[in-house]
């Protein structure tokens, strides 16, 4: 840093926008597991009780990013069609993500969820009722979906571990997984929070479930059948 951009720092008002602006982009640089208070408070060029005025704690700092981050996400398009409403939304979700690969464990490491994430949830379920779903499927929809709706699912293995050729006496064990894993091709650049959760994987099971959505609505289906 320059001296003028010091001094110019040194002259910006400290604000908790600023705070969370700043701790966003140093987890973006550095990850996660390197950002503390002290080391944002030298990023800002502050003293660390200087960071308390604005956010309480730690946790306070982290439900902060989240929510900085989920604000990142486009707002739902001008469109009669409920399912590229919602697609459409979800995958601005999960470009947020991929910009900030953090920030899934942050959200997911929350002890309930923050201001925004409860807003764009309250989003995401107008945009069901609104496309013609009741407030009873709109329900399990929205547990069904759980957090692909902010872009990113968990795997039922975590395959983000180096890659070769199976290991003879497993796939001799386990004949489908070692046949599942052969034919496996996925894009390790696009992965949210590891495993195998790449781009097409994650828009095939999204379309799968808006399609499963879109036939339940027409069915006029209930939980009470």
């Amino acid at each position: 840093m320059t001296r003028h951009e010091a001094t110019h720092t040194q002259r910006t008002p400290l604000n908790r926008e600023r705070v969370l602006r700043a701790a966003v982009a140093l987890a973006d640089a550095t990850g996660i597991d390197a950002l503390s208070m002290r080391r944002l408070a030298q990023e800002l060029d502050v003293v660390p009780m200087a960071l308390y005025k604005h956010v309480a704690n730690k946790e306070e700092l982290l439900d902060g990013m989240a929510d900085a981050v989920v604000g990142e996400i486009d707002p739902p398009a001008a469109d009669p069609d409920w399912q590229r409403v919602v697609r459409g939304r979800i995958l601005s979700a999960r470009r947020v993500l991929l910009r900030h690969p953090w920030a899934a464990r942050v959200i997911e490491s929350r002890t309930g969820p923050t201001p925004a994430v409860l807003a764009y949830l309250d989003s995401m379920a107008g945009s069901f009722r609104d496309g013609g779903l009741s407030a009873d499927l709109t329900h399990h929809v929205m547990h069904a979906m759980g957090s692909r709706l902010l872009g990113f699912s968990r795997e039922l293995f975590d395959t983000s571990g180096p890659s070769g050729p199976p290991d003879p006496g497993l796939a001799a064990r386990y004949p489908h997984i070692a046949e599942l894993a052969a034919t496996a091709a996925h894009d390790g650049g696009s992965t949210v929070g590891g495993g195998c959760d790449d781009q097409f994987e994650f828009e095939f099971a999204l379309d799968l479930l808006l399609e499963g959505f879109e036939s339940l609505r027409r069915q006029g289906w209930t939980s009470a059948r």
